[in-house]
């Protein structure tokens, strides 16, 4: 279930360098909070409700899966790192940066911290003309009118001017669209899955997810592994080869690449690790036979985890058939990986070590994953 919200925020500032400010803001929400969608135009305008210098607005549309009360927080922490000190009971004054939620999706909340929509943004035409650009079509849900509609009727007779200077969006340093197909692989356990979830949605790509729990072999495989190794290593062999043929295939004019949670070549690995030599030999010419002509991931990346973080991740997801994997059946198979990984040369390979991240309930180890990704090999 995706849980992400569309957030739709105001930004201003008076104070200092109103445009680094602007652009500061814009970098630290999406450090903290989320993954930036699109920026309006900066317009300048003149004080609202109060003498002072002119203002520095624009709005910004970011998602994210943190609950709306904690995206308050967040921003109002972020306006303290830069410099605002709130007065009690002042009222309008000059800020280095003000944040304002507009909108959470086209939701009606209410909490002690917050109050969406903004209860004033309908008579506030520095908010309405930026929010404009970027969602002419939003709807207010209790005023029933779009964005164009609010702008036509409000009241606010300010001269906005816009400003030929575009700020940055940070999730532009990121560049994956030069890749057509991405594999992201790693033991069980790893998070695999999670981050090629998390690229997909942030990137736009195509996500292909292994249908592993659909396979009946697998709990009979850790009860039995002897009498079902076989069994279980044609079977997902002949899924995956089904699933990856057709997912490749199925070109998606709207998606930016693909990117999956496995690859082809994890049959060999694993099917090394639990069948006997003479079983393994049959496999892997029949392996060769059927994926001759599949297409190969132009970046391979394997996150390596320590066994120690592997099973707590393990235990963490809960699978039943899953618990009694031994550690040292975990490091059969990370060591199947690299020794592959060591003699491939089709492949364009890197290998994160992501012991001690913890990327999906830490922002800030995501993005230092995605710029391990994203960097060339020249910078390292």
């Amino acid at each position: 279930m995706d849980t992400r919200r569309k957030i739709y925020i105001s930004l201003g500032s008076n104070k200092g360098d109103r445009l680094k400010n602007l652009q500061d803001a814009i970098n630290l929400i999406f450090e903290r909070i989320g993954k930036i969608n699109i920026i309006s135009k900066v317009y300048n305008s003149p004080a609202f409700g109060f003498e002072g210098s002119d203002f520095l607005n624009c709005c910004v549309i970011f998602e994210t899966d943190i609950a709306p009360d904690e995206i308050m927080l967040a921003l109002l922490e972020i306006e303290t790192s830069m410099g605002r000190v709130r007065e009690a009971n002042a009222g309008y004054e000059s800020r280095t940066i003000d944040l304002d939620i507009l909108f959470v999706d086209e939701d009606v909340l209410e909490t002690k911290l917050l109050k969406v929509p903004h209860p004033e943004l309908h008579k506030r035409k520095f908010v309405l003309k930026p929010l404009l650009e970027i969602a002419p079509k939003l709807t207010h849900p209790t005023l029933h009118k779009n964005v164009y509609d609010l702008l036509e009727t409000c009241e606010d007779t300010s001269v906005l001017e816009p400003i030929n200077i575009w700020l940055k969006n940070p999730s532009k340093q990121f560049q994956f669209s030069h890749y057509n197909y991405i594999a992201i692989e790693g033991n069980i356990g790893a998070g695999k899955t999670s981050l090629a979830t998390m690229i997909s949605k942030d990137f736009n790509a195509k996500l292909i997810l292994e249908r592993f729990a659909e396979n009946p072999f697998l709990p009979k495989f850790y009860e039995d592994a002897k009498r079902y190794a076989f069994t279980l290593e044609m079977s997902f062999l002949a899924d995956r080869y089904q699933q990856i043929s057709d997912d490749l295939s199925q070109l998606d004019l709207f998606k930016d690449f693909i990117i999956s949670d496995y690859d082809i070549f994890k049959s060999l690995i694993f099917s090394k690790i639990t069948l006997p030599e003479d079983e393994f030999k049959l496999y892997r010419k029949l392996f060769y036979l059927m994926y001759k002509d599949i297409a190969k991931p132009e970046l391979y990346v394997y996150l390596y985890q320590n066994t120690a973080r592997l099973q707590e991740n393990i235990k963490k997801r809960g699978r039943e058939y899953e618990l009694n994997i031994e550690n040292e059946y975990l490091d059969k198979i990370n060591s199947g990986y690299l020794e592959f990984l060591k003699n491939q040369s089709e492949l364009h390979v890197k290998i994160i070590d992501i012991s001690e991240r913890d990327f999906v309930d830490n922002r800030k180890d995501y993005l230092w994953i995605l710029n391990e990704i994203c960097k060339t090999d020249d910078a390292r």
